[in-house]
């Protein structure tokens, strides 16, 4: 499984737009082929901290997801939301699954 820890942060005013942007890019992400998990996750301690917990199958359904047309549409959305650039962190998934039974 190919997971990666996206790390977000946002503009004060404008966490309502970026929540809704990411709940939509959310809900067409579960059912992409390769989708696992698509999770949101947001800071309690500072409201404009987010966690995007993204896993598939495999970093080619991964790559796939970044050539969607929701993806692209967020991607384009939220870019002028954000405090600074978001930060994508590969993680290696050490549960047997797909990848590890070819």
């Amino acid at each position: 499984m190919h997971v990666t820890l996206v790390h977000v942060r946002v503009l004060a005013d404008q966490v309502d737009a970026f929540v809704a942007a990411m709940l939509a890019n959310q809900a067409a992400s579960v059912h992409e082929p390769g989708n696992m998990r698509f999770d949101v996750l947001r800071d309690p301690a500072d409201p404009t901290r987010f966690l995007v917990y993204e896993a598939y199958v495999d970093a080619d359904a991964a790559a796939a997801h970044k050539t969607t047309a929701h993806y692209l549409a967020w991607r384009d959305r939220v870019a002028p939301l954000m405090a600074e650039p978001r930060r994508g962190e590969p993680w290696d998934d050490l549960r047997p699954g797909p990848a590890a039974e070819a």
